[in-house]
């Protein structure tokens, strides 16, 4: 069985015990925290134990990847997903870790996702402006 099917079929054993969350919120998370992990200083990703995310910086992560790749219709795509704060963006985490689908350490919490602000607005902020070929936009 590929890791895809084992993913699949632990969110929708989630899904299927009571989770209020659409499978493309999940999906999405993974793919933002692969993102955001690969996006890490080369030091920092070249060690282990540096390497791990706290709370904030997936989501911040996940934050910035959504403006990315939904633009102005990011707020609109988390509120269909059932995703209204950073505490969901938690809730999410810690049932995939639940679920065997991520780790986490011991003093990891689903704490580490609260207190971040309203969602939305962070969502609907503009993304800066771009570098254009190395230099300064």
């Amino acid at each position: 069985m590929s890791q895809e099917t084992l993913f699949r079929d632990a969110v929708d054993e989630l899904r299927a015990r009571g989770s209020r969350f659409a499978r493309e919120s999940y999906v999405f998370l993974v793919t933002a925290l692969g993102e955001t992990v690969r996006a890490l200083p080369a030091d920092r990703l070249a060690d282990p134990e540096r390497r791990h995310l706290s709370g904030r910086e997936l989501t911040d992560g996940v934050i910035r990847i959504a403006r990315e790749e939904f633009g102005s219709f990011a707020p609109m795509v988390f509120r269909e997903w059932g995703v209204r704060s950073t505490e969901d963006i938690g809730a999410i985490v810690f049932e995939l870790v639940q679920a065997g689908q991520l780790s986490a350490r011991p003093e990891d919490t689903p704490a580490d996702f609260t207190g971040r602000g309203d969602l939305f607005a962070a969502l609907a902020e503009p993304l800066p402006p771009a570098r254009a070929h190395g230099r300064d936009a």
